[in-house]
């Protein structure tokens, strides 16, 4: 009904609201105009917005925010996560980044970035040097061509699988931002295991339960383009 984007303001207030958009498992991107409702709410409750962007190098589509900075007023209530790990095949070396803007406070005035540093610098003695030189080659112009290439294959296996659904007759979510697919599934499948273990025995693919991440998800599947 609302592209699987959450309904913030139904909901009590809280210190910390998480957001992943582009998203897992649904495929969906957030729109700008949701995007600054969101900001909206949170400076009139006082709430940090964690925005985790991992999957925004996958967004094609025009006018879609590939970072929560791009919304007016974001820097005053959010932080921003990323990651080498969706689309650059870091998933097992692990790099990554956080934004936390010096707009930023609590409500007596002091930095969250300070701090979010002492946590950082108590808890993690920092990426080892052959991660960071991996990292480093990710940004060089070799480095992103070929990032932009996995991309492109990532999102062309996702119009493949989204297609090929659609023209079987299941209604899908995702795919076109993303590199997922999100799978609505008819009554007469039963529920998301049963439709797993369907196709898993009778066509061999390999899909994810919906009901795997979480009571919400039961009555879909997720689809994978990597």
């Amino acid at each position: 009904e609302n592209g699987f984007f959450p309904d913030y303001a139904s909901l009590p207030r809280a210190d910390v609201v998480y957001l992943c958009s582009p998203n897992n498992p649904t495929g969906a991107a957030a729109t700008k105009e949701q995007l600054s409702d969101l900001v909206k709410l949170c400076k009139e409750r006082g709430s940090i917005l964690v925005f985790d962007a991992a999957y925004a190098p996958f967004i094609r589509s025009p006018g879609v925010p590939k970072s929560i900075f791009e919304i007016e007023g974001a820097k005053d209530v959010a932080i921003e996560v990323n990651s080498f790990s969706k689309y650059a095949g870091f998933t097992g070396v692990r790099l990554g980044w956080t934004v936390v803007p010096s707009n930023l406070k609590f409500k007596d005035g002091s930095l969250v970035r300070d701090d979010f540093n002492r946590v950082m610098t108590t808890a993690f003695n920092g990426a080892s040097n052959i991660v960071q030189s991996g990292g480093l080659a990710c940004l060089d112009p070799e480095g992103q061509k070929e990032i932009e290439e996995l991309i492109d294959y990532y999102l062309e296996n996702a119009k493949i699988l989204r297609e090929t659904m659609e023209s079987i007759g299941f209604t899908v979510h995702g795919g076109i931002d993303a590199p997922y697919i999100f799978v609505e599934l008819p009554e007469w499948m039963g529920g998301s295991w049963e439709a797993f273990g369907t196709i898993l025995e009778k066509a061999q693919v390999v899909t994810i339960p919906g009901a795997g991440f979480g009571p919400g998800g039961e009555g879909f599947l997720r689809l994978s383009a990597f």
